[in-house]
């Protein structure tokens, strides 16, 4: 029996009594002496979930954690919804104190189609708030349910001391409140990965600590191989650094970066597109061959900003380029590169992400 099979049996296969409380008008009191892992179920045989209201507070109290992350995640809505991910989210704008809710107030499309539209505006993003953090974290709060928030590497954004601050500020007023902020040490759709590793876990059982320490052993693996349509927007980001050092001022020159715990490097320069978008692929391939690595171990995804056309493309070359090379992968999944890293970046963003699975299928 595996760890996490005995981490369900001790917390589903023992008697106890139970009080279920309203938790909304449509759901009845009642008191019952149940098995652990359906009392929550015959809770709501015995109700009626009507409301939405009803059904989010049914998901908290039957999760053994909530995962939350920041915007950074870049995770489609739809997909963070089927997974029960709550996603605080990042600002941004292109208009002197005028800041939008990304996802909400605006869509990845639509930022994308104003960079393109206005190429000399240079968009800028802001951080969520501490009240942004408090209104996600206090539902699960209230609701007993440990928390497990997973933020942008601190090296790019302060959002993780934002989430920090909503974390004391709540343990003051609910001591047994149990809240584990996680620096990602990555980013976009790198993040997006890792926060699925963390729905994995939960989804196979894992316990709270085990969840925790186990993404806390994977997180250095990940790594981001990408490239640019140009330089510009990595200058007026202040991403620029030791990117510039190899590049320079060269007209037309396209850096190859590697992102690796929380911070971006150099890895070769070039004036092709197609060039620099295959440079990306050979990092890859040399990354899994130093870690003499089974590729049935790890995660990898691609992601693109604004051409998904590009982007589909680029995954039927890399998946090729794989079985070239005998490892066993059929597909790739391809996410958009949010705002959060795109008014860095630009409209053109094109790389693939990878790390190591928290429990291999």
């Amino acid at each position: 029996m595996t760890p996490f099979h005995r981490q369900i049996s001790r917390e589903t296969n023992f008697e106890i009594n139970i009080v279920i409380k309203t938790i909304s008008n449509d759901i009845k009191y009642h008191e019952m002496k149940c098995n652990a892992k359906n009392s929550l179920l015959f809770t709501l045989q015995r109700g009626k979930l009507n409301s939405e209201k009803s059904r989010k507070v049914y998901a908290r109290m039957s999760e053994a954690f909530h995962i939350i992350s920041d915007g950074s995640c870049d995770l489609p809505m739809e997909l963070t919804k089927e997974k029960n991910i709550t996603v605080v989210p990042f600002y941004v704008s292109f208009e002197e104190g005028k800041y939008q809710k990304e996802m909400v107030e605006i869509g990845v499309r639509e930022f994308y189609q104003k960079m393109v539209e206005h190429p000399d505006v240079y968009p800028k993003s802001s951080m969520p708030s501490v009240q942004d953090y408090l209104d996600a974290f206090l539902p699960y709060v209230k609701a007993g349910t440990p928390i497990l928030c997973i933020c942008i590497t601190t090296k790019f954004s302060g959002s993780m001391q934002s989430a920090l601050n909503a974390k004391a500020m709540l343990e003051e007023e609910y001591p047994e409140a149990k809240i584990y902020v996680c620096d990602s040490t990555v980013n976009t759709v790198l993040q997006g990965i890792y926060v699925l590793e963390a729905v994995r876990l939960r989804d196979a059982g894992a316990g709270y600590q085990e969840s925790i320490d186990r993404l806390n052993e994977i997180k250095s693996s990940g790594r981001i191989f990408f490239t640019v349509g140009n330089m510009e927007y990595l200058k007026h980001g202040g991403r620029i650094g030791k990117v510039a050092s190899v590049a320079g001022s060269l007209l037309g020159i396209k850096p190859i970066i590697t992102l690796k715990e929380g911070e971006i490097f150099p890895s070769g320069i070039g004036r092709s597109r197609r060039k620099t978008v295959d440079k990306t692929i050979d990092l890859l391939l040399a990354y899994l061959a130093e870690e003499k690595a089974d590729i049935a171990d790890y995660s990898i995804c691609i992601g693109y900003g604004y051409d998904k056309e590009e982007a589909v493309e680029f995954r039927d070359r890399l998946v090729s380029r794989l079985k070239e090379k005998e490892y066993d992968i059929d597909t790739i999944p391809i996410f958009q590169i949010g705002a959060t890293i795109g008014v860095h970046t630009g409209p053109y963003p094109l790389g693939i992400g990878v790390v190591k699975k928290s429990i291999r299928e």
